[in-house]
């Protein structure tokens, strides 16, 4: 009898959890942002049957408007790809096209906004201490290595180091309790920038951490994109974590009515612990990416740990991000350990560097596509999208077609389906010229990483697809014969074995229906 109560008490608990959480999301963030976003569709809708005794003048001045918004899309540089899939539909369909380039295409950063992000990181760039003996020396011991390692640091400003030790992770879940010994370690500082946090078991733990690190007197700050977040968190979260002390900052809200979909999100992934210690790599502060849920499969994901002079980029970048949030004025040079730090790793080259959506320029991309041109015997990638322009498609295929042994690992269960869909319809032409693709058997893939030759690798959080490589503020780590790199070169001979190999006969007997969807999402991957 007594069992038979309990049993009842126990289903009971488990209906009111699950309508507890129904209620949640029913008045969630995400509910309540697609609602308000269906409210303007159907305000524009009502205004538009309000007008239609004047739909031929209606219907001209859209069209004029329309091709003047192409004329400005055309003559912003940006990726080929994306300026047509626009042109298309804004074309094709005058009103909807521009209400969704309004929506999804555009920055939604003003003039003045972009300048002030650019004057932000002049700012804090003064802390970089370039040295251009090192970056020489690199073009000595490798010229084209080091006229790529100068253009990272022309274009984004971020300088190459040497005297820096690299741990590389080929599985977040290897990484969790060296990220919680640094963070234990503090002294002064722990600076934390993710694209996503979820308030459950990894964030827990580590907020524990940085509880007992606050009443030590050490200054915590975090930052996390609101849309990367939004599943997770709510506002609740941000003001939890300041009233208990930890500094928060929210990137790019997200206003109801107002930007709805704001295209430019924080996608990078940081940890810096008194300036001697950072972390970079795909992963974020939720369970899944730690494998504590399962919701596909195995999650794989890959990171890095930093030990020495290259910190410091790392710093500048959460500098100028935090201030670019919220200008506040304060002394930066206690952010800079003075004291000198002796690598047990004296040969390599490393080199921190961000991406950012505002200059016009796809530092992302042309790393990605530098490592591709300047391969001699083999380039391995991992990557959770492939959703690539022509030249990207191009550079893989010519290096296929040149000898060199291009190997792709995509996942074997997808996060997103209609994603996975497009990137798939990319393996034909990559297969037919020799490429080699591999699907992750375990599960989900959620790496960012490149490697050739055995002597250079990046590893971090730019995906190879249009937001990535466009629109997204990202980090990685560039590395040139850094003794971690037999760590990922053995990573990925491991990830071979345990995933199935795409085969080009499998890819041409895809279905009718299946081509004409994936030919039809194709034609909107700049928007993915």
């Amino acid at each position: 009898m007594k069992q038979e109560i309990l049993e009842t008490r126990r289903k009971e608990h488990k209906r009111n959890k699950a309508m507890k959480k129904s209620v949640r999301f029913l008045f969630g963030r995400i509910v309540i942002t697609v609602l308000c976003l269906l409210i303007q569709i159907l305000w524009f809708v009502f205004i538009i049957n309000e007008l239609n005794d004047y739909y031929a003048a209606f219907s001209t001045v859209m069209r004029v408007l329309s091709l003047i918004l192409v004329f400005k899309i055309n003559e912003r540089e940006t990726n080929p790809g994306y300026k047509i899939v626009w042109t298309v539909a804004i074309l094709a369909l005058p009103i909807f096209g521009a209400l969704l380039y309004i929506g999804f295409g555009r920055s939604g950063v003003s003039l003045k906004t972009a300048r002030r992000y650019e004057a932000v990181c002049k700012k804090y760039e003064t802390y970089l201490n370039a040295n251009d003996d090192i970056l020489n020396e690199l073009i000595e011991k490798h010229k084209r290595i080091g006229i790529q390692s100068r253009y990272i640091r022309n274009q984004s400003a971020y300088p190459v180091y040497r005297n820096t030790d690299i741990t590389y992770y080929g599985m977040a879940d290897d990484i969790l309790e060296d990220l919680k010994s640094a963070l234990r370690s503090a002294k002064q500082y722990i600076f934390m920038e993710y694209y996503a946090i979820q308030d459950a078991s990894i964030f827990g733990e580590i907020e524990e951490i940085l509880l007992e690190k606050v009443k030590e007197g050490v200054k915590v700050r975090i930052i996390y994109d609101d849309f990367g977040s939004i599943s997770y968190v709510g506002p609740k979260f941000m003001r939890r974590l300041n009233e208990q002390g930890i500094e928060c900052r929210v990137f790019n809200p997200l206003v109801p009515f107002f930007y709805v979909f704001m295209n430019n999100r924080d996608h990078r992934k940081i940890t810096i612990v008194d300036g001697k210690v950072s972390f970079n790599g795909g992963f974020n502060l939720a369970d899944e990416y730690f494998n504590r849920t399962h919701p596909y499969g195995k999650w794989k994901d890959t990171g890095i740990r930093l030990t020495g002079d290259a910190v410091r980029s790392h710093v500048v970048m959460f500098l100028q991000m935090w201030h670019f949030i919220k200008e506040t004025e304060e002394d930066c040079k206690r952010y800079f350990p003075e004291e000198t730090y002796k690598a047990i790793e004296q040969e390599g080259f490393v080199q921190p560097y961000v991406d950012s959506p505002l200059d016009n320029e796809r530092v992302g991309e042309n790393v990605y596509l530098g490592i591709i041109k300047n391969a001699k015997d083999y380039v391995y990638i991992y990557t959770p999208y492939l959703i690539i322009d022509d030249q990207m498609t191009d550079s893989l295929c010519l290096a296929a077609k040149s000898g060199i042994d291009v190997r792709i690992v995509t996942p074997g269960i997808p996060d997103k389906k209609f994603i996975y869909m497009v990137t798939q319809s990319y393996y034909q032409p990559l297969l037919e010229a020799g490429v080699k693709i591999y699907e992750y058997l375990p599960g989900f893939i959620h790496s960012k990483c490149f490697i050739s030759d055995d002597v250079v690798s990046v590893v971090g959080s730019i995906n190879l697809d249009y937001r990535s490589l466009n629109l997204q503020f990202e980090s990685a780590t560039y590395l040139y014969k850094i003794k971690a790199i037999e760590a990922i070169k053995q990573d990925f001979m491991e990830t071979f074995s345990q995933s199935k190999e795409v085969t080009l006969n499998k890819t041409r007997k895809r279905n009718i229906m299946e081509r004409m969807v994936q030919c039809i999402l194709r034609l909107f991957a700049p928007l993915m």
